[in-house]
Order: C-alpha cells, then sequence, then structure tokens
C-alpha cells in the first residue's frame, strides 16, 4: 500500500457512510437512494460516472495519469427483508428491512478505495473501475445484468470482499479454485387428485407422494454424487391440504441445491427431475417440476489468489489464511467467469464488540474496523496489479 496513512484517514468516513447505509438500507432491486447516494458522491469527487447499470448499479472510472491495466473492483448495495434487532444508534430505520450481510459495509469501502485512489491518481498507472452493484441477494442477481450492460469491457481483472463475522477481525481467508457454493432451486407441484379423507381409494394423495419424494431425494448427495464433491440437496418448504379430513390435490415442495462444479450441478438437477417423475408415478400422481438455475460456483483464479496470499500483509497486517469451501452462493462468481480475479472473505467477528451473529441474523453487525482492512487490501491487490503490468 502506498499511502498508508491516507487510507487511515478515510477510515472515520467509512463509519460514518456504514452506518448512514444501514439505518437506510433498500432491498434487492429497490436500491434507489442507495444508489443516487454513491453515485453522488462519485461525482463530487471528480470520477466518470455512470448510473442505471443493470438496475440500480453505478460504475465509477478512475483513469491514471500513465497508462496502463485496467483493475475492477465490485461492492455490492442490497439489504434483507429482516427486522434489526439490534439496540444501537445506527440500527435500521426502515422496518422489516436490514442489512444482515455486512453491504453496507462493502458499499463504504468501496468509496472509500474510490478517495484513495482520486488523490494518488497522478501515480497511477493504469485504471480502477469501480462497480458498485445491486441485487446480489436475489436471484438473478445483479452481476449478470451489469456484466450484460458492459460492467468489466475493457478490465483485466477483478477483486471483491465480503466483510464476515465467522472469522475474527485481522484475518481473511480465500482460496484457489471453488470457493462458494453455486444455488440453484427447485419448486415441485405433485399433482394427485382430491378426495374423502375417509375414502383414499378413489382419490391420489399428493401428500403422500411429495412425503416419498422427500425421502427420494435424500439420496442424490448420498448414492449419486462423488462423495469427494461436497454437494448439499435441501428441501426448506412442504405444504399439502387445508384440513384433516380431506385428501390434498397438491402437494408443493421447494428446496436449494448446492455444489462446487458444472458436472454435479447439472447431474443433481437431473436427479432431481428424474425422481420426482418417478416417484409422481409410482404414487398414480403427476409431478410438476421447475427448476431454477441460480447462481454458479465462485471459482477463483490461481494467480490472484497467489497474489492475495503475497500481499495481504501489506495490508495494515492482515493475516491470510487458507479458506475451506463454503456452501453460501455469490453472484460475483459471473465476474470471474468472465475475467481473473479473486474473491476474498475479510474477517468481521468480535465477541467484545457483539459482531459474533452469522449472517442474515437480526442482531447481525460487523466490528468496523474491518472496513479499514478491506479498504487496505482491496488498495493493495490493485496496486500490486498495476505496478505488476506497467512494464508489459
Amino acid at each position: 500500500m502506498k499511502d498508508r496513512d491516507l487510507v487511515n484517514s478515510l477510515y472515520p468516513l467509512m463509519v460514518e457512510r456504514r452506518r448512514y447505509l444501514h439505518q437506510n438500507p433498500e432491498l434487492s432491486y429497490k436500491e434507489e437512494k442507495t444508489s443516487a447516494y454513491v453515485a453522488a458522491i462519485l461525482t463530487n469527487l471528480g470520477l466518470t460516472v455512470r448510473t442505471n447499470v443493470g438496475g440500480y448499479g453505478v460504475i465509477g472510472e478512475i483513469k491514471g495519469s500513465f497508462p496502463g491495466r485496467t483493475v475492477a473492483l465490485r461492492a455490492d448495495m442490497d439489504a434483507l427483508p429482516i427486522q434489526d434487532e439490534k439496540s444501537c444508534a445506527y440500527a435500521s430505520r426502515l422496518p422489516g428491512v436490514m442489512h444482515a450481510c455486512g453491504h453496507d459495509g462493502h458499499t463504504a469501502v468501496l468509496l472509500a478505495v474510490a478517495e484513495y485512489f482520486m488523490k494518488i491518481k497522478d501515480t497511477l498507472h493504469g485504471s480502477i473501475r469501480l462497480i458498485f452493484q445491486p441485487a446480489e441477494e436475489v436471484c438473478p442477481g445483479g452481476a449478470a445484468a451489469m456484466i450484460r450492460e458492459g460492467a468489466v469491457d475493457g478490465a483485466d481483472v477483478i477483486y471483491g470482499v465480503h466483510l464476515w463475522t465467522p472469522i475474527p477481525v485481522g484475518t481473511a481467508a480465500s482460496a484457489p479454485g471453488p470457493l462458494m457454493a453455486s444455488t440453484d432451486e427447485f419448486f415441485v407441484d405433485m399433482q394427485g387428485r382430491g378426495g374423502h379423507g375417509g375414502m383414499p381409494h378413489v382419490a391420489v394423495d399428493s401428500v403422500i407422494a411429495g412425503a416419498a419424494l422427500v425421502m427420494q431425494l435424500q439420496s442424490i448427495v448420498s448414492r449419486s454424487v462423488d462423495p469427494l464433491d461436497p454437494a448439499v440437496v435441501t428441501v426448506g418448504s412442504i405444504q399439502g391440504g387445508t384440513v384433516q379430513n380431506v385428501i390434498a390435490e397438491h402437494c408443493l415442495l421447494s428446496g436449494t441445491v448446492r455444489c462446487f462444479n458444472e458436472e454435479t450441478r447439472h447431474l443433481i438437477r437431473r436427479r432431481i427431475e428424474e425422481m420426482a417423475e418417478g416417484t409422481a408415478k409410482a404414487y398414480g400422481a403427476e409431478a410438476v417440476v421447475d427448476y431454477v438455475m441460480g447462481y454458479p460456483p465462485l471459482v477463483n483464479h490461481e494467480d490472484e489468489t497467489g497474489r492475495f496470499f503475497r500481499v495481504a500483509g501489506e495490508a495494515f497486517g492482515l493475516r491470510a489464511e487458507l479458506s475451506p469451501k463454503i456452501m453460501p452462493a455469490e453472484d460475483f462468481a459471473y465476474y470471474v467467469k468472465r475475467i481473473p480475479g479473486c474473491f476474498v472473505l475479510v474477517g468481521a467477528g468480535n465477541p467484545e464488540k457483539g459482531a459474533v451473529y452469522p449472517h442474515h441474523h437480526p442482531k447481525f453487525d460487523i466490528d468496523e474496523d474491518a472496513m479499514l482492512y478491506a479498504a487496505g487490501l482491496l488498495i493493495t491487490m490493485a496496486e500490486s496489479y498495476l505496478d505488476e503490468k506497467k512494464s508489459e
């Protein structure tokens, strides 16, 4: 990091902006005020700014005084439909909506990174592209839409971070190859024939067929997927019937699938569809399956993950660790399918500050010191890449 004091000086501003965003959250695809807030700051700083990219996305461009490559840096901006249960001055002001995943911190971090590079652009070899993305939390997500509208066109590499309470502040973790799982969803309408609960022989019980399918689906991971290839098939809901003495005509099931490679992803889809059809037939019912392919696995590039491990210590002594694969998904995956890049989990947990709750919890909070490490890491990785490539 070329100017550590400058990054340190931006810390109070990061905290102030993060707390403002935390008080004023907006759900996925509704980030109108957040987008305007970000765009106004970038415009006032003198960046070239594009708005309404792939929805409420914002892109800011900083061109250095010297020619060179282009580094893209990404933050997500959306909140979640969760009631904030924290007792603090910056708790959400909007009932039923809160930043329960750290995206407010990501946005504040990237705004600070913008300030940093604008102040040193006279020494910069290349360009910095700042991508403020909407709708990470809800498929189909904001990343794919922004990419379609040119978010990474002409960029050479991309980096992103996620403030992560499961690991302590001062630590960051990543890994080459698959880091975060794909996320797909399935919805099954098991269609039977309704009837009187006392006359089952003239009906087709959709609830029995649905319950049987739930059990059948549990065999996919244990019997169809390579034991060395992690995968999850979860049935999250089953809904059938309305009263105790009526055989239900419909039983609705929904669930999620998580895995780390495309071959396994398509295998699981095929097995779910086959089992739904076969189970329904066995009980005289019919299965209508709606399978939604969501985010792909997030696969880090080896060279750029290596860069993280080499330079992390320059970001205020950040300790770099090898991360295990994790089942939560991230639409940053779309960016690293297009160009080389690396996604890093930056520790934000600290029991002394109450930052102990998991992501998506009503009392979720971060140790705000994590933002300083995150900003330092993004800056350090960008500077490392541009310095390495400037002679090419």
